[in-house]
């Protein structure tokens, strides 16, 4: 039997609710697949363990990692701590000290959900989006000086280099070639950052000739927040610089029908280390502990995390059922729906069985 080792990081808010739930729905799928066992390992790290310590994590939390075959995310964030404190202290420290420099966001209209936007049928909305998830806006490079005063100032510096562009454009465009329409859209904005993302067009073009096969267009962002919107048919994958893929991808989620629904794969492609799996929805501290927390982000999270361990067909067993649940209206209260979060993870767990 194949044995996967997972760390669980369930983290802040409803991140505990919505790992809980697809722990749940993992643990069942594995006894029905019986070729597989899944040993679950939870950390503590997050907002309480800060309070506690004063650190999101220990100071060896990376190392720690380092032995797992994956990890899985809930969320990060807490009202009485600043945000760039919690999502540096955690989620941003796994990602950039594992390097998992590649991160896959998969966006579907679901059976069942309704997009916001009139008129659209589940195969008008069927994209990927690849943000490079290791340098860019996010790249940590920066500072203050003269706190205070009124010549305060403060700089935030994107870093592209060569090699990060160029393995995450080689990493999408094979993305692209795996599906069916084969076209990629690089989104850009050249035109008024004229050094970093210069390089990142140059780049594009120069890898472009290694795929022949998939077609390309350059984009300019603010371009494609308009596309998502008014033309979703045209979108198929979709390569982005940290920030940019970051905001398309929320937005993405939102005309999927709800941020509550989306996952997100951070990977290190080349698996020298273990690959986080997370829905990409906060902490919503909100909600928290009531019970109605959307755990489908979570689930689909899940599949993509049995996808990168090799369990395909479990994977796709799980997306069917997460779908049928869908399209049978159990669904929570984000999406017009009364259901809970444990019985949104029941159904799928009984599509499961059904075969669904």
């Amino acid at each position: 039997m194949r044995i996967h080792r997972i760390a669980v990081i369930p983290g802040d808010g409803i991140g505990p609710e919505v790992i809980a739930a697809g722990m749940q729905v993992l643990e069942a799928l594995a006894a029905l697949d019986g070729g597989f066992r899944l040993e679950f390992t939870s950390f503590d790290w997050g907002s309480e363990h800060f309070r506690r310590t004063g650190a999101m994590m220990p100071e060896d939390g990376v190392e720690q990692l380092r032995r797992f075959d994956a990890i899985y995310f809930g969320a990060v964030g807490a009202p009485d701590i600043p945000d760039h404190v919690t999502l540096w202290g955690l989620r941003l420290a796994i990602c950039q000290g594992l390097d998992q420099w590649a991160n896959l966001r998969p966006v579907r209209l679901l059976p069942g959900i309704r997009s916001p936007l009139a008129g659209l049928a589940p195969d008008d909305l069927d994209w990927v989006i690849v943000r490079e998830n290791s340098e860019g806006e996010y790249a940590g490079h920066g500072g203050r000086s003269h706190r205070g005063r009124p010549h305060e100032v403060a700089s935030e510096v994107a870093v592209f280099t060569r090699a990060g562009v160029t393995r995450i454009m080689r990493f999408a465009f094979a993305v692209a070639r795996s599906r069916p329409r084969r076209h990629l859209t690089v989104v850009t904005k050249s035109n008024a950052q004229r050094y970093g993302l210069v390089l990142w067009d140059e780049v594009a073009a120069e890898v472009a000739r290694e795929f022949p096969e998939v077609t390309v267009e350059r984009v300019l962002v603010d371009a494609m927040a308009a596309r998502m919107v008014r033309e979703p048919r045209r979108i198929d994958t979709v390569v982005a610089t940290n920030l940019h893929a970051d905001i398309l991808s929320d937005l993405a989620a939102a005309l999927a029908g709800s941020l509550g629904i989306a996952p997100t794969a951070n990977l290190d492609p080349d698996r020298r280390a273990p690959s986080m799996f997370e829905p990409i929805h906060g902490s919503a501290f909100d909600i928290a502990g009531k019970g109605v927390a959307n755990p489908v982000g979570a689930l689909w999270s899940a599949a993509l995390m049995l996808e990168h361990l090799g369990e395909n067909a479990a994977a796709s067993r799980l997306l069917r059922a997460i779908e049928a649940v869908c399209a049978a209206g159990i669904l929570t209260p984000d999406l017009g729906g009364r259901a809970t979060t444990l019985e949104v993870a029941g159904a799928v767990c009984v599509a499961l069985g059904s075969g669904e």
